[in-house]
């Protein structure tokens, strides 16, 4: 069950309530692909660094170790030692990035492994049979993710299509959720809204999932090449047309300016790599814009990531000490810059739920970005 509990101008702050916990939005969910954060991420860390929400990728866990296997294994939550939620994906991304390794049909998708090549088919039972095998808190409906710039037709057959295959996914998460051997029958299902950059595609897609009383509500497709004009753009044209007492989820958004762009617009959900993907590489988010560790400035810096910052890394280490880490390759200086940047980002999205109660969140967008613009 979702609570809207306040909005400030679309800005919304809710609550939703889960089987694994409840989690406070607005949210930024914690990716860890293969049920681990890349960086030597443990679950343990997840707590130190306030997560909320981990996500984890169905195609990828269906690959390896198998879901079946996991299923075996208690589930996910068991498998990975973590009783707070999870998010998974419903395989539907990797049609979209896997474009040179599958085939699309009206039953479903036909992949080749990206790891040993052998052929895989999923549509929407099987997405739903994996994920409830993975016993995930929120599964994702299976779907197309076509490319930004797809031309109207495709864009409206594959639209139509990823429609037919929602309901098909409603209807076997229901018959999931009721069988005996099920771990998780109280397993949500959030549906996604696709349709490019064409507001009144996405605007049509949008009125007919509502319809469907799903648990949640996503916008997928987005983030994909477009321009960040464009996204700012749909969001203010589909987000009044899917349901305000249900979670909004923008799907693997981004940057922290994107984040507060799309919370303005009455965003709730929120994923991306970027923090991880950029910590491995030695790029930490601060409050004064985004440092390259790599930097030779550093080499000589006894001074944290960011003062006053509460992460591990910067309760304990120097930016020096990072960067001389980094510049020798060891797994720790990764790992400590991870850690950091899902501390910032968890740690804004507690900021940006404060502002949304106390009525003030124009304020701290502007400042937020303000600052974050300036590098050091």
């Amino acid at each position: 069950m979702y609570e809207l509990l306040k909005r400030d101008g679309l800005a919304k702050r809710g609550r939703l309530h889960t089987v694994h916990g409840v989690i406070e939005t607005p949210v930024f969910m914690n990716v860890g692909t293969a049920a681990a954060i890349k960086g030597a991420v443990s679950t343990d860390d997840l707590l130190n660094i306030k997560t909320q929400v981990e996500l984890s990728n169905t195609y990828h866990l269906h690959v390896r170790p198998g879901d079946e296997v996991v299923k075996k294994l208690g589930g996910l939550h068991r498998f990975m030692v973590w009783d707070k939620p999870i998010l998974t994906d419903s395989g539907g991304f990797q049609v979209f990035s896997l474009a040179g390794l599958r085939k699309i049909k009206e039953e479903g998708v036909y992949f080749h492994s990206h790891i040993d090549g052998r052929k895989i088919f999923m549509g929407p039972e099987e997405s739903m049979r994996i994920q409830s095998n993975l016993a995930s808190t929120i599964a994702m409906a299976f779907d197309e993710c076509p490319s930004s710039v797809a031309d109207r037709d495709y864009m409206e057959r594959s639209v139509a299509r990823t429609a037919r295959w929602l309901v098909r996914c409603k209807d076997e998460m229901n018959r999931l959720n009721g069988l005996a051997d099920t771990i998780n029958q109280k397993q949500m299902l959030f549906g996604i809204n696709q349709g490019g950059i064409y507001e009144d595609i996405r605007i049509r897609h949008a009125q007919e999932i509502a319809k469907l009383d799903l648990d949640g509500y996503a916008i997928g497709g987005l983030a994909v090449g477009e321009s960040h004009e464009d996204m700012y753009r749909i969001l203010d044209a589909v987000v009044p047309y899917l349901p305000l007492e249900k979670p909004t989820y923008l799907m693997g958004v981004g940057t922290p300016a994107n984040i507060l762009e799309a919370v303005d617009r009455g965003v709730d959900f929120f994923d991306c790599v970027y923090p991880s993907r950029n910590g491995r590489h030695g790029h930490v988010y601060t409050n004064q814009g985004k440092l390259n560790l790599f930097n030779a400035r550093y080499e000589l810096d006894e001074g944290p990531i960011e003062e006053g910052c509460q992460c591990p890394a910067c309760r304990t280490y120097s930016r020096a000490y990072i960067r001389h880490l980094l510049k020798a390759k060891e797994m720790l200086g990764m790992r400590l810059c991870v850690l950091h940047n899902l501390y910032f980002y968890n740690t804004m999205m507690e900021e940006i739920r404060e502002a949304i109660e106390e009525d003030r969140y124009q304020e701290y967008k502007s400042q937020k970005i303000m600052k974050m613009i300036r590098i050091p």
